[in-house]
Parts: C-alpha cells; structure tokens; sequence
C-alpha cells in the first residue's frame, strides 16, 4: 500500500511528505515498491523530536477557563456589575453582567500555578502543567470551532491533527492503529479527508472497559482465517497486477493485513484486568477513568496519536452542578495518568494537551450558566518537552478576550507538530493542484513555552 495523492505517481509520492523529507527516510530499500507496502512504518521527523506521542484529552462543549484555569480577582470583585472591556485588536468591545468564579482559585506547587478548587488531585502536578490563559479560535459555534479545533479548519473537511501526525511520521507498532480516538466527537474530527485513508483515527465508540474496536473479532480459528484471507488477498493482488497499480486496492490489501494482526494485539492492550490493582485503583472507576487508563497502554504500546473526549461542558446554565460533576469525572483520572507516566519514564516523551473548543464568557446567564467565549480561554499542555509550572499568555481583568501571549489554534498544532519533529510548514500534502497543510498558511511555534 502507498500513500495516494490524486494520480500521482510513485515516485511523486516521495517528493511528498514534506518537502522530500520521507524520500530520505525511504532512501535505501531494496526497491522502490517495497516503499509503499506499509505507509504507516515509522520515518524519520525534519528534527530531533521532543516527544515521540500525543495524548489529545478532548473537553467537548468548551470548559469555563475563569472557573478552572485563569484566575480572575476582579471578576470575583465586580460580580453582579455591568462592564465593558477595551476593544480588541478588531476595534469590537465586550462585556454584560459579570458572574464571578464560582470555585475559589489557590496557588499550587512550586510555581504557585493559580488552579480551581475544582481539581483538588490535578494542582498536585502543578509544577508539570503548563497553562495556555491566551488562546482564541476563529468561530464561536460548537460544530465549527471543534472541527478547526481538530482539523485547522471550520471551513471544509480536512485532515485532522492526528492524521497529519501519523503522516508525518508513521506508527512505532505495525499491530496496532497509529491513531486512536477513544470516545471520539463526530468522525470529520479525527478523519483523513484527502489524505490515504491509512491515516485516519480508529474509532473506539464506547468507553467502558469491556468495549472493543468493532467488527474486530472473527468466528474463524486463526490459522483457517489466516488461508481464508491468504486466497482473498492473492485474487486482490492479481487485480492489482492486472489494473497496472491501483492506490485504493494496495489500500484494501494492507487495511485487511492490518485488521488481522489487530485481532489478537488490540484485545490484549485493552483488557484492564491486565492492570495491578494499585494501577486501577490509581485511576479510579468510571468510564472516562478506564479512557485514561487504556490511552496510557495504546501510549505504551506505539500508538501515536490517541484524543480521548469528554462531553457535556456547553453550560449555559446548570454551570456549578455541571462543572462540578464533569471536574470530578476528570480530575482523578488525569492525574492518576500523569503520575504513572511518570513513574514509567514516560512523561518526558509523551505530550499531554487538555481543552475544548472554546471556553465560557465572564458575563452570566441566569447567574448560573455562561455564553460561549472563543476570543480569550485557556488549555494546558504537560510533559513532552513543554515548561511546567508556566502559565502563558493572559486575558484581560474580566477573561473576555486574550491580550498577552495571544495563541491561536494555528499556533497550537505548529506547536505540537514541532514537539514531534514536524516543522508545520513543509509537513505538506499535495491536492486539488496545491500543497495543503494543517496550519494552512498561518500558525507559528510557541517557543516560550519548550524546555
């Protein structure tokens, strides 16, 4: 199988990844065919990587950053009040009826991190964790500004930041997907759009423990399915010797290999009961603890990319018992994961990135919920080669829009392809007659915040 780019040929392919950076990583195969019997086989970066994995904890709906991460003393002050702020770099002004933080804010570590009440075990990691208080994003609409969130883009379908990832740099266990989504929002966020469908998320719907990857298993003893998928795959080979070569058909063929070794290698990275007690215990019960646990061993395992989503953070109203059940549901499982990351030398090689969409307007609705907010709210990111206990950027007094150490989602996926090694701007992809990438034209490496 080869990586497919409309009708390009061959040995087009491997001018393709990045500015001929694969055609290196390639070089020296006995021929150039053998390069394309498996796309997803591990390249080379453009740099020495800072990480070698991602772990995307996905909050779905857009968490309140003046609740949880960006400490805002005069929203607390001026509750109740009518204010306006400064115009922002469009000359628009903002403001409405402040509702001050509902969870009381207290400096953890020896940074002094600034973190809510609302994660009582994650301020232990404070000194790991370092803060983004100056992100914004282009759309204030759920299914707009997760798409770009994942993909670059509100605009139209394109490839997810996943994708690229794996694109860029292929998968370190060939039994395994290299791409995983655990829990995963609506499939256009962790699809392949143009890209070789090889580089496409694996879907795992469910979240409890006891859920597989579907259609994985087969009623067949292994070696009858393994003649059975022997006679299919050599009538699909004589197809493909017969079309001259046939991108989709080296497609099907490596997908049914793949789905083969997957059989006996995802069912065991995913049994938890293969875990020491002390391990689940670590972690806790619940669905999104069993997620955290199980992105821990795919990490362990090769798998490159894994989101793991978490849904329900839209309150408009209901914000002090949402937030406060959603924060309980999340707080123990990742720091549990960021513990035993640690504790198995993992950290320093793994990148940890937490948000939503969006985050939550200071202003009110019915003193207890908050509007959406995409001009100013804060994620975080730990481990793989970023700066803990940092908090960049800031947004004004209120929390209504960012002003200091301004970052885009643009800035965000240059970011986290560079701590893979990836420069964003030759990690590029040939289609409709231009070379596409995940920061398009914009985006620039936050490098403020690396170690």
């Amino acid at each position: 199988m080869f990586l497919r780019d409309e009708a390009l040929s061959r040995r087009s392919f491997l001018k393709n990844l990045g500015g001929g950076f694969g055609y290196v990583a390639l070089a020296g195969l006995a021929s150039e065919a053998a390069a394309y019997e498996n796309p997803l086989s591990p390249r080379a970066p453009h740099f020495r990587p800072r990480a070698k994995r991602v772990i995307f904890l996905f909050m779905q709906g857009g968490p309140s950053h003046v609740d949880t991460f960006d400490h805002k003393p005069l929203l607390k002050r001026d509750d109740g009040q009518n204010r306006t702020v400064a115009p922002d770099a469009s000359g628009r002004r903002f403001g409405g009826v402040l509702l001050a933080p509902q969870w009381e804010f207290r400096r953890h570590g020896q940074s002094g991190l600034w973190i809510s009440d609302l994660f009582p075990n994650l301020a232990k990691h404070a000194d790991s964790l370092c803060l983004l208080n100056g992100m914004h994003t282009d759309n204030p609409a759920h299914p707009q500004a997760t798409l770009q969130m994942h993909t670059g883009t509100a605009q139209f379908v394109r490839p997810s930041v996943g994708a690229w990832v794996l694109y860029g740099l292929g998968t370190d266990n060939r039994n395994l997907p290299g791409f995983i989504s655990l829990n995963p929002a609506p499939n256009a966020n962790y699809g392949a759009a143009f890209l070789p469908a090889a580089f496409q998320g694996t879907a795992v719907g469910g979240s409890a423990a006891s859920k597989q990857i579907p259609n994985i298993a087969s009623a067949l003893p292994a070696d009858r399915q393994r003649r059975q998928l022997d006679f299919v795959q050599s009538m699909n080979r004589g197809f493909l010797e017969r079309s001259g070569g046939n991108d989709e058909i080296e497609g099907v063929i490596g997908s049914f290999e793949l789905a083969f070794r997957m059989q006996s290698a995802v069912p065991e990275v995913m049994d938890l009961t293969r875990e020491p007690k002390a391990t689940r215990d670590l972690y806790g019960t619940g669905d999104f603890a069993n997620q955290c646990l199980l992105a821990r061993r795919f990490a362990e395992a090769g798998v490159r990319f894994i989101e793991v989503g978490h849904r329900g953070w839209d309150n408009h109203g209901n914000l002090r018992a949402g937030l406060t059940r959603n924060c309980e549901a999340i707080d123990r499982p990742i720091a549990a994961l960021i513990q035993d990351l640690k504790q198995r030398g993992m950290l320093d090689e793994t990148l940890i990135v937490w948000g939503g969409e969006f985050g939550r307007t200071p202003s009110g609705q019915s003193r207890d919920g908050r509007n959406h907010n995409n001009r100013g709210f804060s994620m975080w990111m730990a481990g793989g080669g970023v700066k803990g206990g940092l908090a960049y950027g800031s947004t004004d007094d209120y929390g209504f829009t960012a002003v200091s150490g301004r970052m885009h989602v643009h800035d965000l996926h240059a970011t986290v392809l560079h701590l893979m090694g990836l420069d964003h701007e030759k990690l590029t992809y040939r289609y409709a007659g231009r070379d596409f990438r995940l920061t398009d034209v914009h985006g620039h490496v936050v490098r403020e915040i690396l170690t």
